[in-house]
């Protein structure tokens, strides 16, 4: 429960941040993100593959 309130509190942080930034930061902040999601997805779907062989 814990971890969940600091989890919704950290995402109201960055809300909050993201409401006084430009529009060009947000969006390379969001791009960033949203590759560095897509390569641990990929990281880690290629060590379960290699894992359960």
């Amino acid at each position: 429960m814990l971890f969940l309130v600091a989890a919704l509190l950290l995402l109201g942080v960055a809300l909050g941040s993201v409401a006084h930034a430009p529009l060009p930061v947000t969006l390379v902040a969001a791009a960033v993100i949203g590759i560095w999601l897509v390569v641990f997805a990929v990281r880690e779907r290629t060590a379960r593959r290699r894992h359960q062989n």
